[in-house]
């Protein structure tokens, strides 16, 4: 019920023409810095800690909201986006629209959401037919038509499917199978034996216990300590996080009727009928060894114990959409106990959210008429451009890679489809929307977006999707399309600003168009070519080289400590790293490319080269408290935000001479421990 499993989005060419020369002059306009120097805390010598140097006055003077587990530049930039769409929506659901129009969806899927008398009145009764269906199971061929639908309705199950561009034949959409199923953030949580994790378990079992007695469900403790069981059952034979990362490793292409060799016992054509998908001659299996472990583990489970843990998913998946009382305790243990959040956001601001998830495009098309200028737009596209071309003439200059593998190289960097703002071609939503039903507004929506992506299949892969909504503060890169995609709301300040000088601009939106371009080239974006297809370009003797470089940054981030023995994940978050150190690195050359021989002015006393820099920095700008840092190294393929700048910085030789980092400094480190991949 509740929200649909995440579908990957699957190249339209991009020829590569020389950077313009977008150097700004006091002749062009007024110059501003963009650097917001009151946040600046100037006691701190840069070549020690250049993040706390940009935001330290910042982070000094500015307490986390009590309604927020980390709070920073990104936050307050989604905090203004979701005021902008509150507007939106607020408009619509005020007026009196015809039934079906968008403006009539928007506003009473928020009035639905909005409205806790309602849902207080409701109780538990949306999840009657639920619980019900559930107990009918009476057979493990029941079983498995449930694990279909659950998944149509967005129900964690053991076994769960998605709909994406087949990674070695990107023009057609494959049935990808994956693990799934686990009520806590990570395997992790249910295998490590610290006091936290014992701590974590312990809570996880009295929130499941209280859930139960909300809902009118027997036995509260004895189910609380089932499904922790099965849990822990799933999660020991799950495959860690580090290795779900190798793509190559994990695609497995398997004909529909050798399916049974990984699960004998396991009826692949009832589930694959019941998800309609009977149609399908063959499917990837992601997870091989965890595939094949299910088939055990489903038959000898009861079906007593599987019903009790089907109830579980289904009502922890309703739950924010429930009652006041379900709702808060959903709350205590997720957000408050796991992240140490000690407040809600506001209603609005979740409902906001709700709407976003579920009408997402419908709201976009007003956000980017309101919000995005057609200039903007413009000087991405130039922004782009130029991050391209200094990306292609890093790649010649590369000492480490041989002509055969640069070429290959080039050749994806020339095909790379860049989308800005928002998709050409807008979503439909052909839903019923209720103002008095809030779970039949998320189950009709569940059901739409499932079959959208089911009817896909058989159909050519298409290219004008986006995976995100113009008013998500976010980007993405997609290996199958060899896409950059940058959502309108992220185009503002910091990261983006208008009025600002070049320097600034290219630290922050610049780097970020270089990180994703960057993903391309990462150590899973690189085994996809310029044409999405998965595919080794590399010569044996560059990828050694490759991963020489790749596994000193892994050691340099493993060496990085969140917390007294909690150190980041550097094999984890590697993908992500090198999308940062590329990223800048990059946005770096663009800006000094663009100045075509040109000095760039100083401002606030900063060089043009300073400000690069420092334009990154003020992206990162935040704090956290101790337990989302925690949750965000278990589950988050990103660093946390310090080390994504202190960490980027020190590798990169501009960042010593612009601010006379030397020897002793915190960050030094000697030319020949720098890591230079792209």
């Amino acid at each position: 019920m509740y929200q649909l499993k995440n579908i990957s989005l699957v190249c339209a060419g991009l020829a590569v023409v020389g950077c313009k020369n977008d150097a700004q002059t006091s002749e062009d306009k007024e110059l501003v810095s963009g650097i917001y120097t009151e946040n600046m805390d100037t006691t701190v010598d840069p070549g020690d800690n250049f993040t706390a140097y940009v935001n330290g006055g910042w982070v000094k003077k500015t307490e986390i909201p009590a309604d927020k587990s980390s709070y920073g530049t990104m936050t307050i930039v989604r905090e203004e986006a979701e005021e902008n769409v509150k507007k939106i929506i607020e408009e619509a659901a005020s007026g009196e629209f015809e039934k079906g129009s968008d403006e009539q969806k928007l506003g009473d899927f928020y009035k639905s959401y909005m409205d806790l008398e309602t849902r207080n009145s409701a109780g538990i009764t949306p999840m009657q037919e639920e619980f019900s269906k559930i107990e009918e199971i009476s057979n493990y061929e029941d079983l498995t038509r449930y694990f279909a639908y659950a998944n149509k309705m967005g129900i964690d199950v053991p076994l769960g499917f998605y709909i994406s561009p087949d990674y070695k034949d990107p023009q057609n959409y494959v049935v990808y199978a994956a693990q799934w199923g686990l009520g806590l953030p990570d395997r992790e949580y249910y295998l490590k034996e610290d006091d936290r994790s014992k701590e974590i378990r312990q809570k996880y079992q009295e929130h499941i216990s209280r859930m139960f007695q909300l809902a009118g469900l027997e036995n509260g403790e004895k189910a609380a300590s089932t499904i922790l069981k099965l849990e822990t059952a799933l999660a020991e034979k799950q495959m860690p996080k580090e290795q779900r990362r190798n793509r190559v490793a994990n695609y497995n292409m398997m004909t529909v009727d050798t399916l049974n060799t990984l699960m004998p016992r396991f009826n692949w054509n009832t589930y694959l009928e019941a998800a309609g998908l009977e149609d399908q001659d063959k499917l990837v299996v992601m997870m091989l060894d965890y595939t094949k472990s299910l088939d055990q583990l489903v038959r000898r489970t009861n079906l007593a114990t599987w019903k009790t843990y089907l109830k579980w998913s289904a009502l922890n998946s309703a739950a924010p959409y429930l009652s006041e009382e379900i709702d808060q305790e959903h709350f205590e243990f997720y957000n408050k106990e796991l992240r140490g959040t000690p407040e809600q956001r506001p209603l609005w601001r979740r409902g906001v959210s709700v709407v976003n998830r579920n009408l997402g495009e419908l709201v976009g098309k007003v956000y980017v008429q309101k919000h995005f200028p057609p200039e903007a737009k413009e000087r991405m596209e130039e922004l782009v451009e130029n991050l391209l071309k200094a990306y292609e003439a890093s790649i010649k200059e590369l000492d480490w890679m041989s002509e055969d593998t640069k070429k290959e190289a080039l050749d994806k960097l020339s095909k790379f489809d860049p989308k800005i703002g928002y998709p050409e071609e807008w979503k439909t939503y052909d839903i019923e929307v209720a103002a008095d039903d809030l779970m039949g507004n998320i189950m009709r929506t569940n059901a739409m977006e499932y079959q959208r992506n089911v009817d896909k299949l058989g159909k050519p892969v298409d290219r004008k999707e986006w995976g995100m909504t113009p008013q998500t503060v976010n980007a993405y890169y997609n290996p199958s399309k060899n896409e950059i995609v940058f959502p309108a709301a992220i185009l503002q300040p910091p990261f983006f600003n208008l009025n600002a000088d070049d320097a600034v601009n290219y630290g922050a939106i610049g780097a970020v168009i270089g990180h994703e371009i960057g993903h391309g080239f990462d150590d899973s974006g690189s085994t996809f070519d310029g044409d999405g297809t998965m595919r080794n370009w590399w010569t044996e003797t560059d990828r050694e080289e490759f991963k020489k470089r790749t596994d000193a940054l892994v050691a340099q981030y493993n060496g990085f400590e969140v917390l007294p023995e909690l150190n980041v994940n550097g094999e984890f978050t590697l993908g992500e790293n090198i999308g940062d150190l590329g990223g800048l690195s990059i946005a770096l050359k663009a800006y000094k490319m663009s100045l075509d021989g040109k000095e760039g002015p100083v401002l606030d006393g900063f060089t043009g080269e300073q400000r690069v820099f420092m334009g990154w920095a003020q992206g990162w700008m935040g704090k956290s408290r101790d337990e989302a840092l925690r949750v965000q190294v278990s589950t988050d393929p990103h660093s946390p935000r310090d080390f994504r700048v202190n960490g980027v910085v020190r590798n990169i030789p501009e960042f010593y001479t612009a601010f006379n980092v030397e020897k002793g400094d915190s960050l030094y480190l000697a030319p020949e421990e720098r890591v230079k991949i792209w």
